[in-house]
């Protein structure tokens, strides 16, 4: 039987008790209703729209342009019966208000960063990225075989919400500074654009951090109200512009070594879905979660590429001794937001269980092959 068939014969079978569902549901939820005949597409369906909120500029390469696909995806993959309707930031609510519009039940699902919302919790960040925290790849195992999805479940049903990975943008850059950076002391005074648990380490070495949606970073760096930002890598930052004010391009990015995008629905909603929508919105989700890692990429290289030899910027890489001395305010960081309460203790120890045991693979497989595949050979020179 086709993909197609089946769900359409799904929904059909389920349309009795979709319009139950319906009804319970109506502040979260618009329902397209047509005249009552046999022939109508919308009664076969039972058609149901969600309204998605973003924290990303509208259309902005990745990750306002993942948003829409996950949603495009939703869409076609329910042969129409459910329909996600996207809204950039600040075209339904404020980027940082997505949360609150989800979770109260004014919009129905989000796509964003789980870190915007450590005001809520600070475990949050556990489920974007932490200081010297877990890849991509041992995200992905973490939150799928490593217990980090149930722990997400049990924190966020606390919000009424229900949350999935819904893409990732990889290990970041360091970001962009408009003074060198050559001891730890450098950050001292520095007024950083940088979100989550990597913003408090900046505090912790003397510097001060803010949490700006994308579309204020540019206006904030040209004005000087900020001395030097991080945004995502050469891909999302040669788009946003920042080489226009300053040419300090600073690598590794401590602060997110595989950040998570998520998308957060009501839960309300979540579990007025029949399980056919289930089924399709969660896939949706991990389907994206992997194109979007890999669109990041594909796009990076020839991005850094472009920055380095047409924009004239300054790529420097931060010293053993600046890293160190990071790590070690990053550690006291994480263990203080592991001591905030029980579900944030639970949460702390089980990631830094499963990030002890992803760093010995790692060291001997991926760390290990990249260091033996740049050493001086003729293949691919």
């Amino acid at each position: 039987m086709k993909r197609r068939d089946f769900v359409k014969g799904a929904a059909i079978a389920a349309a009795g008790a979709g319009a139950l569902a319906l009804g319970a549901c109506g502040k979260n939820e618009e329902e397209t209703t047509t005249p009552q005949t046999p022939e109508s597409p919308a009664v076969l369906k039972n058609v149901r729209e969600l309204k998605m909120v973003t924290t990303w500029p509208k259309n902005f390469p990745g990750l306002g342009t993942g948003a829409q696909r996950l949603a495009d995806n939703i869409s076609a993959m329910s042969d129409g019966t459910l329909t996600v309707k996207l809204y950039a930031a600040g075209e339904l609510v404020p980027a940082m208000e997505s949360f609150a519009a989800v979770s109260g039940g004014n919009a129905d699902m989000y796509h964003a960063a789980e870190y915007y919302w450590q005001g809520k919790h600070k475990a949050f960040n556990f489920f974007t990225a932490v200081p010297f925290g877990l890849t991509a790849a041992e995200m992905d195992a973490w939150l799928n075989f490593g217990g980090g999805q149930e722990l997400w479940d049990e924190l966020s049903a606390g919000f009424n919400l229900k949350c999935f990975a819904a893409g990732n943008t990889g290990v970041q850059m360091g970001g962009w500074f408009n003074k060198e950076i050559n001891v730890i002391e450098d950050y001292k005074g520095l007024k950083i654009r940088m979100p989550g648990l990597g913003g408090e380490v900046i505090r912790q070495i003397g510097g001060s951090s803010v949490t700006l949606p994308g579309s204020e970073i540019f206006p904030s760096l040209q004005s000087g109200a900020i001395d030097a930002t991080e945004w995502v890598g050469p891909w999302n930052d040669l788009a946003s512009g920042f080489y226009k004010i300053t040419k300090y391009y600073y690598y590794p990015g401590f602060h997110e070594p595989g950040s998570t995008l998520s998308c957060g629905m009501n839960k309300d909603v979540w579990e007025s879905l029949s399980a056919d929508h289930q089924s399709i919105v969660s896939n949706a989700c991990q389907a994206e979660n992997n194109r979007m890692f890999s669109e990041f990429n594909a796009k990076n290289g020839g991005a850094l590429d472009t920055l380095i030899n047409k924009h004239n910027v300054e790529l420097r890489r931060q010293s053993d001794n600046i890293l160190r001395a990071i790590g070690i305010a990053a550690d006291d960081v994480l263990s203080s937001v592991g001591a905030t309460d029980d579900i944030s203790k639970r949460i702390y120890e089980n990631f830094m269980a499963f990030r002890k045991q992803a760093m010995g693979w790692t060291s001997l497989s991926e760390t290990a092959y990249t260091a033996a595949r740049a050493l001086d050979t003729k293949l691919g020179r």
